[in-house]
């Protein structure tokens, strides 16, 4: 097969830093478009897994799974596509495409599990998948979404992870006029559920700790804060919510955030991977209420998710970086050092 040189940065070990790797990625096959890299957005799981924090990472690792560019070249039976359009990739280039979720839609639940778009096994293949922080990619036209030329393509990156996550939920659990929804946590994921909710109609409050967000909650769009910490203001808000998106992303209490719920009132996590402490059964049977996780969306979703940012003028607040800045950026995000997306500008990797 014929291969294409590219070039990225790369862990090579849990504990190395991330340097230059030149690798090659394969030609475009009749359905695949071939993407030069602008902008990629820098998620916390890049840190998890280049550190190896879930025990899975394969090196040398390229991370990336919010990649924005420009297309290139597109093989002789692509038709969502043609060079020339900007377009995404997010977290996956490839699924069974057989099985009753691939058929529905929902290739993020793919029954064999989704090939991701690093640190991953490419489909037959012992070959490891490599990622956004890198000047080009070659993806199947399914997994490859088109981006609207009037967003500011550097904050549309991180749309590809954090937006769709936070997206899926409130379609599904159809936010909107008359629900109020909270987001539990403004950060990375957060701010754009803020965003997202508000655009469709919801009333939208924001759970923190403390009041150092509420001036941004307020300005993402957020209509009141609501601090957790409060006794008081916890209880005032009983049965007050129809929706919550936890974006909390480890191990936590979700107890005192059922009591918000309303009767049929849903508590999504979309952060939490770990363990939770126990769960009050009452919590949930006293008022019928559901607590349920989500991950990203399908393909037809995520283009859903990017056309509606377009119609609404919606994408992520976010800082640029070089790419050979991304170690100190990673220090900055355990640091929580972060309002609220880093995005590597891919112009730093080219002479």
């Amino acid at each position: 097969m014929n291969t294409i040189d590219a070039i990225g940065y790369a862990a090579t070990s849990a504990g190395s830093p991330l340097t230059p790797l030149r690798f090659t990625r394969r030609t475009p096959g009749p359905s695949d478009v071939r993407i030069e890299i602008l902008y990629c957005g820098v998620c916390h799981t890049d840190l998890h897994l280049v550190r190896d924090a879930l025990g899975q990472a394969m090196y040398p690792m390229v991370p990336g799974h919010e990649i924005v560019g420009r297309v290139v070249e597109v093989g002789k039976d692509v038709t969502k596509l043609a060079v020339g359009d900007y377009a995404g990739i997010g977290c996956m280039v490839d699924s069974c495409r057989r099985c009753d979720a691939c058929n529905h839609g929902l290739e993020q639940y793919c029954d064999e599990g989704p090939t991701f778009t690093y640190n991953s096994k490419a489909r037959g293949s012992d070959q490891a998948t490599l990622g956004g922080y890198s000047d080009q990619i070659v993806a199947d036209q399914r997994f490859v979404v088109k981006v609207s030329a009037k967003l500011d393509l550097a904050a549309v990156a991180p749309l590809l992870c954090a937006g769709i996550t936070t997206y899926s939920p409130l379609r599904h659990w159809n936010a909107g006029p008359g629900k109020t929804v909270g987001v539990i946590g403004l950060g990375g994921l957060g701010h754009v559920g803020v965003k997202l909710a508000k655009a469709m109609g919801a009333r939208v409050v924001v759970l923190e700790r403390s009041t150092n967000k509420a001036g941004d909650a307020k300005r993402l769009g957020a209509d009141d804060v609501l601090l957790t910490t409060d006794p008081a203001a916890m209880a005032a808000h009983a049965r007050a919510f129809d929706l919550l998106l936890d974006t909390i992303p480890v191990g936590h209490d979700v107890n005192p955030f059922l009591g918000l719920l309303k009767l049929d009132g849903t508590l999504v996590l979309i952060g939490a991977m770990t363990a939770l402490p126990p769960v009050i059964g009452g919590n949930l049977m006293m008022a019928r209420r559901s607590l349920v996780g989500t991950a990203i969306g399908g393909m037809a979703e995520t283009q859903e998710m990017l056309d509606f940012c377009a119609e609404h003028g919606i994408v992520c607040d976010v800082e640029l970086i070089r790419i050979q800045d991304i170690d100190a950026t990673f220090r900055r995000l355990e640091q929580g050092d972060v309002k609220y997306r880093f995005v590597i500008d891919m112009a730093s990797l080219r002479p």
